[in-house]
Protein backbone atom coordinates (compact mmCIF):
# COMPACT_ATOMS: atom_id res chain seq x y z
CA UNK A 1 0.00 0.00 0.00
CA UNK A 2 1.34 3.18 -0.92
CA UNK A 3 -0.24 6.82 0.27
CA UNK A 4 0.62 9.71 -1.49
CA UNK A 5 1.26 13.25 -0.30
CA UNK A 6 -2.18 14.07 -1.07
CA UNK A 7 -3.59 11.42 0.78
CA UNK A 8 -4.63 8.97 -1.83
CA UNK A 9 -4.19 5.17 -1.24
CA UNK A 10 -3.24 2.76 -4.40
CA UNK A 11 -2.81 -0.79 -3.67
CA UNK A 12 -1.19 -3.33 -5.95
CA UNK A 13 -4.04 -5.90 -7.61
CA UNK A 14 -2.92 -8.18 -5.09
CA UNK A 15 -3.81 -6.08 -2.01
CA UNK A 16 -6.56 -4.71 -3.70
CA UNK A 17 -8.16 -8.17 -3.91
CA UNK A 18 -6.61 -9.26 -0.09
CA UNK A 19 -8.65 -6.24 1.26
CA UNK A 20 -12.09 -6.58 -0.72
CA UNK A 21 -11.77 -10.71 -0.05
CA UNK A 22 -10.74 -10.53 3.11
CA UNK A 23 -13.42 -7.53 4.17
CA UNK A 24 -11.14 -5.21 5.10
CA UNK A 25 -12.65 -2.83 3.08
CA UNK A 26 -15.88 -3.17 1.08
CA UNK A 27 -15.52 -1.36 -1.88
CA UNK A 28 -12.52 0.57 -3.68
CA UNK A 29 -14.34 3.79 -3.20
CA UNK A 30 -11.68 6.04 -2.49
CA UNK A 31 -8.77 3.71 -3.45
CA UNK A 32 -6.80 3.21 -6.60
CA UNK A 33 -5.42 0.06 -8.09
CA UNK A 34 -1.84 0.34 -9.91
CA UNK A 35 -3.04 -1.54 -13.01
CA UNK A 36 -6.52 -1.79 -13.46
CA UNK A 37 -6.29 -3.83 -16.72
CA UNK A 38 -4.83 -6.90 -14.48
CA UNK A 39 -6.80 -5.82 -11.75
CA UNK A 40 -10.03 -6.80 -14.00
CA UNK A 41 -8.70 -9.54 -15.53
CA UNK A 42 -7.89 -11.20 -12.75
CA UNK A 43 -10.83 -10.68 -10.97
CA UNK A 44 -12.81 -12.70 -13.47
CA UNK A 45 -12.01 -15.71 -11.43
CA UNK A 46 -13.62 -14.48 -8.36
CA UNK A 47 -16.52 -12.08 -9.91
CA UNK A 48 -19.42 -12.86 -7.57
CA UNK A 49 -17.31 -11.84 -5.02
CA UNK A 50 -14.83 -8.81 -6.20
CA UNK A 51 -15.96 -5.61 -7.94
CA UNK A 52 -14.76 -4.55 -11.28
CA UNK A 53 -13.07 -1.27 -11.62
CA UNK A 54 -14.68 0.66 -14.59
CA UNK A 55 -12.21 3.91 -14.63
CA UNK A 56 -9.16 4.63 -13.03
CA UNK A 57 -9.43 8.31 -11.41
CA UNK A 58 -6.10 8.17 -10.03
CA UNK A 59 -3.94 11.09 -12.15
CA UNK A 60 -0.84 13.47 -11.39
CA UNK A 61 -2.11 16.62 -9.70
CA UNK A 62 0.44 19.36 -10.67
CA UNK A 63 -0.48 21.05 -7.41
CA UNK A 64 -2.20 20.93 -4.19
CA UNK A 65 -5.01 23.54 -5.26
CA UNK A 66 -5.47 21.47 -8.75
CA UNK A 67 -6.21 18.33 -6.39
CA UNK A 68 -8.67 20.21 -4.08
CA UNK A 69 -10.41 21.70 -6.82
CA UNK A 70 -10.85 18.16 -8.34
CA UNK A 71 -11.95 16.52 -4.99
CA UNK A 72 -14.54 20.00 -4.45
CA UNK A 73 -16.38 18.88 -7.33
CA UNK A 74 -16.67 15.37 -6.49
CA UNK A 75 -18.52 16.56 -2.69
CA UNK A 76 -21.85 15.31 -2.61
CA UNK A 77 -23.97 18.14 -1.28
CA UNK A 78 -27.56 18.58 -1.88
CA UNK A 79 -28.67 21.83 -3.94
CA UNK A 80 -30.09 23.60 -1.09
CA UNK A 81 -27.46 24.45 0.61
CA UNK A 82 -26.19 26.40 -2.01
CA UNK A 83 -28.75 29.07 -3.64
CA UNK A 84 -30.07 30.65 0.04
CA UNK A 85 -26.99 30.39 2.43
CA UNK A 86 -26.12 34.21 1.17
CA UNK A 87 -29.64 35.59 1.73
CA UNK A 88 -29.60 33.42 5.21
CA UNK A 89 -26.49 34.88 6.50
CA UNK A 90 -27.86 38.61 6.16
CA UNK A 91 -30.98 37.73 7.72
CA UNK A 92 -29.54 36.80 10.55
CA UNK A 93 -27.51 40.51 10.98
CA UNK A 94 -29.33 43.09 12.81
CA UNK A 95 -27.04 45.99 12.57
CA UNK A 96 -24.59 47.70 10.04
CA UNK A 97 -21.74 46.56 11.70
CA UNK A 98 -22.47 42.45 10.91
CA UNK A 99 -23.78 43.41 7.75
CA UNK A 100 -20.74 44.84 6.53
CA UNK A 101 -18.74 42.15 8.49
CA UNK A 102 -20.76 39.63 6.01
CA UNK A 103 -19.81 41.72 3.20
CA UNK A 104 -16.32 41.92 4.04
CA UNK A 105 -15.63 38.22 4.26
CA UNK A 106 -18.08 36.76 1.58
CA UNK A 107 -15.73 39.31 -0.70
CA UNK A 108 -12.79 37.28 0.68
CA UNK A 109 -14.28 33.78 0.55
CA UNK A 110 -15.17 34.58 -3.10
CA UNK A 111 -11.31 36.17 -3.50
CA UNK A 112 -9.92 32.80 -2.53
CA UNK A 113 -12.32 30.69 -4.33
CA UNK A 114 -13.36 29.10 -0.84
CA UNK A 115 -17.40 29.46 -1.36
CA UNK A 116 -18.17 26.20 -2.21
CA UNK A 117 -16.16 25.24 0.58
CA UNK A 118 -18.44 26.88 3.26
CA UNK A 119 -21.52 25.94 1.25
CA UNK A 120 -19.62 22.44 2.30
CA UNK A 121 -19.17 23.71 5.77
CA UNK A 122 -22.62 24.41 6.17
CA UNK A 123 -24.34 21.21 4.70
CA UNK A 124 -21.32 19.49 7.39
CA UNK A 125 -22.59 21.26 10.91
CA UNK A 126 -26.60 20.78 9.80
CA UNK A 127 -25.87 16.78 9.09
CA UNK A 128 -23.72 16.73 12.37
CA UNK A 129 -26.52 18.80 14.12
CA UNK A 130 -29.52 16.38 12.62
CA UNK A 131 -27.26 13.39 13.64
CA UNK A 132 -26.93 14.80 17.29
CA UNK A 133 -22.81 14.84 16.82
CA UNK A 134 -21.06 17.06 18.64
CA UNK A 135 -17.82 19.43 17.60
CA UNK A 136 -15.58 21.86 19.60
CA UNK A 137 -16.73 25.59 19.97
CA UNK A 138 -13.95 26.95 17.96
CA UNK A 139 -10.55 26.48 17.72
CA UNK A 140 -7.36 28.28 15.45
CA UNK A 141 -8.06 31.04 12.81
CA UNK A 142 -11.53 29.91 12.09
CA UNK A 143 -12.99 31.71 15.16
CA UNK A 144 -11.95 35.15 13.68
CA UNK A 145 -14.49 34.14 10.70
CA UNK A 146 -18.14 35.88 11.67
CA UNK A 147 -19.24 34.15 8.54
CA UNK A 148 -17.92 31.03 10.15
CA UNK A 149 -20.03 32.11 13.52
CA UNK A 150 -23.01 32.64 11.57
CA UNK A 151 -23.50 29.34 10.11
CA UNK A 152 -22.66 27.64 13.71
CA UNK A 153 -19.30 26.31 12.97
CA UNK A 154 -17.87 27.58 16.15
CA UNK A 155 -19.26 29.41 19.04
CA UNK A 156 -16.83 32.66 19.06
CA UNK A 157 -18.74 36.13 18.15
CA UNK A 158 -15.64 37.25 16.22
CA UNK A 159 -17.46 40.94 16.24
CA UNK A 160 -17.60 41.01 19.74
CA UNK A 161 -14.39 40.30 20.37
CA UNK A 162 -13.01 42.38 17.75
CA UNK A 163 -11.00 39.55 15.56
CA UNK A 164 -9.27 40.61 12.67
CA UNK A 165 -10.85 38.12 9.41
CA UNK A 166 -7.38 38.47 7.94
CA UNK A 167 -5.91 35.72 10.76
CA UNK A 168 -8.71 33.59 9.32
CA UNK A 169 -7.66 33.48 5.37
CA UNK A 170 -3.79 34.00 5.25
Amino acid sequence: MIKNEYGEITLTEQEAFEALYTGKISSLEGVYVNNVELYNNARLINADRIPQLDILKYGKFDSVEMFDEENQLSWFMPKQYCPNLINELYDKCTTSEQTARVTQELELFIQHNMLEVLYYCKYLVDTMRENKILWGVGRGSSVASYVLYLIGIHKIDSLRYDLDITEFLK
